[in-house]
């Protein structure tokens, strides 16, 4: 049975070993970046984009003998070896990894990469990309040319304006390496707005540094003090421990808090998922404030918030795949349908009720629209340290939620 050679490239040399290999096979897969290195080859070249293409000349060519692929660095890092392992499976793959371009731009930047977290943008939509670049004290970033590192540093730019978030505007910093291991390679570096006005060279990688940004070194349980809100107007502590757990949420895909108040629930969520994509819709400026003070607060750019009234601002959002109803102002009906309509296979909508119509409305509703529905009713004693006349301790006592909770 015949293999497929997947070769890894550095920079603009052909290593006389893989010149050999190709030699023995009846095919190459190869970009046009990497045609100067098969000059003087007599043998059929198979573009490696579109890959649907590739992968359907790619296995006609297996029927007459093996084919090379050239592939730039590591192929088995975000690179082709992962789709033609899938399609032809392992077996007959043989791999020959180079140089990854992440090795080369950590080794020019004198950097460790054993923490580093990695993005690649080739061919993969990614929601609220600033969100996932803010939280980390660096982030490396594979580009493509269409979002390209002045694009993405005009982008966080626009977004850390609107939030007034000067402060860490100006700790961001932008270094480039483009064109690695070839002749034209070019290192760049410097702040945020130099970097939205400089045009770079593809293919590039992009890091992104910014000191340990403040806040606590929790992933979870914010305290009601540590959170910006208006008038004890809050999501309770123990309250939002259960609902949370409720929510079941899951690494990535998107969070729809509705009624956010002062964003308590996405806070949590934000930083429990950092590859969530949270969407809170808050109708008051007040509310507002305090959801845009938290999220500057914390760095948590994975969260947008949206100024309207549900559901009429529904349809500017991505299909959810998790809905928290924090507040409905009477529209509980209006809200749950299409929230039930657009939720993903598996997902879930929690909703809790205070007043007794909306822990009776809500599973009759969620039912209504296809969901199972549960509800668990959680009372709340915080006893204090001091202790009254009789010797015992002193307490208070919250009001009873009623969390609901309808799965698809």
């Amino acid at each position: 049975m015949s293999d497929i050679l997947l070769i890894g490239i550095c920079g603009n040399r052909l290593e006389p070993e893989h010149q050999q290999r190709i030699k023995g096979c009846g095919a190459v897969v190869a970009s046009k970046r990497h045609h100067g290195l098969l000059a003087g080859l007599d043998i059929h070249r198979i573009a490696i984009t579109p890959v649907e293409d590739m992968i359907f000349e790619l296995a006609v060519a297996l029927q007459s003998g093996d084919v090379a692929v050239l592939a730039s660095g590591d192929p088995l890092l975000f690179g082709i070896a992962r789709t033609l392992m899938e399609r032809f499976g392992p077996e007959r793959v043989q791999i020959f990894p180079a140089l990854s371009a992440v090795q080369l731009a950590c080794a020019r930047f004198k950097i460790p990469w054993d923490d580093l977290p990695l993005i690649s943008l080739h061919g993969r939509p990614i929601e609220l990309l600033a969100g996932r670049l803010i939280a980390q004290p660096k982030t490396l970033l594979l580009t493509d040319p269409q979002r390209s590192p002045s694009r993405i540093a005009a982008d966080l730019l626009a977004l850390l304006e609107a939030h007034n978030d000067t402060e860490r505007i100006n700790r961001l910093h932008v270094r480039v390496a483009e064109n690695l291991g070839w002749p034209e390679e070019r290192l760049w570096e410097g702040s945020l707005e130099e970097a939205a006005r400089e045009r770079f060279a593809d293919p590039n990688l992009m890091l992104i540094e910014q000191p340990e940004a403040p806040g606590t070194s929790s992933v979870f349980g914010l305290q009601e003090d540590e959170i910006n809100h208006s008038r004890g107007l809050i999501t309770k502590d123990e309250v939002r421990a259960v609902i949370l757990h409720r929510l079941r949420l899951p690494t990535s895909g998107v969070f729809w808090d509705i009624g956010g108040g002062s964003g308590s629930i996405s806070l949590e969520a934000a930083r429990l998922c950092p590859g969530l994509s949270i969407y809170v819709v808050e109708q008051k400026e007040e509310g507002q404030r305090n959801i845009r003070a938290n999220i500057v607060r914390y760095g948590l750019y994975n969260i947008s918030l949206i100024c309207g009234i549900a559901p009429d601002v529904f349809p500017r959002l991505p299909d959810p795949d998790r809905v928290f109803i924090g507040g409905s102002r009477g529209l509980l009906a209006e809200i749950i349908a299409p929230c039930a309509r657009r939720l993903g296979k598996g997902g879930r909508l929690v909703v809790s009720a205070v007043l007794q119509n909306t822990a009776e409305q809500a599973p009759l509703l969620m039912a209504a629209n296809g969901l199972e529905a549960d509800a668990r009713t959680i009372a709340v004693t915080r006893e204090q340290k001091d202790y009254g006349e009789d010797g015992q301790p002193s307490g208070l006592r919250l009001n009873p939620i009623t969390i609901i909770t309808g799965k698809k």
